[in-house]
């Protein structure tokens, strides 16, 4: 196994944890979260705050919808060479109860999934540069346990 550091792919989105958990923004005039961070006013057309807090966003949550995606996606992302297609779910999250949309961990494919399945955020590499490996959080069914 590598020697080398691991770091977030993006920084900002996410802590690097055991138990990491999206880095989002919270309203503090309506409660109404948001991912990525939000810090110039808010999106909710009730509301004309400009005061938001950062907060660490639920890390489980449940499947709302899936698909796959069969194409390689455009730069930054850094696909493996040769492109193999990866499942992508929209996970509801559990306290907040917005949907996040993020990839689902290697070994997952469309077949294994369903509406409404436990998921949790979890960290995996997604490519390796000359000094570190660059990580990113991606979603993984509850029932897959370490």
């Amino acid at each position: 196994m590598s020697e080398k550091p691991l770091v977030p792919a993006i920084e900002g989105w996410y802590t690097m944890a055991a138990k990491p958990h999206l880095i989002g923004t919270r309203c503090e005039a309506c409660g109404t979260y948001f991912f990525p961070k939000q810090h110039q006013y808010c999106r909710n057309p009730g509301c004309d705050s400009t005061d938001f807090r950062e907060v660490e966003l639920s890390r489980t949550g449940h499947v709302w919808s899936y698909t796959n995606a069969c194409y390689q996606p455009p730069e930054p992302f850094v696909a493996p060479d040769p492109f193999e297609p990866f499942a992508i779910a929209a996970v509801q999250l559990e306290e907040e109860q917005m949907v996040v949309l993020g990839q689902v961990v290697a070994g997952i494919d469309v077949a294994d999934l369903k509406v409404g399945m436990p998921v949790e955020l979890v960290l995996e590499p997604l490519h390796e540069t000359d000094e570190a490996i660059k990580v990113t959080w991606k979603w993984r069914p509850v029932d897959l346990e370490k």
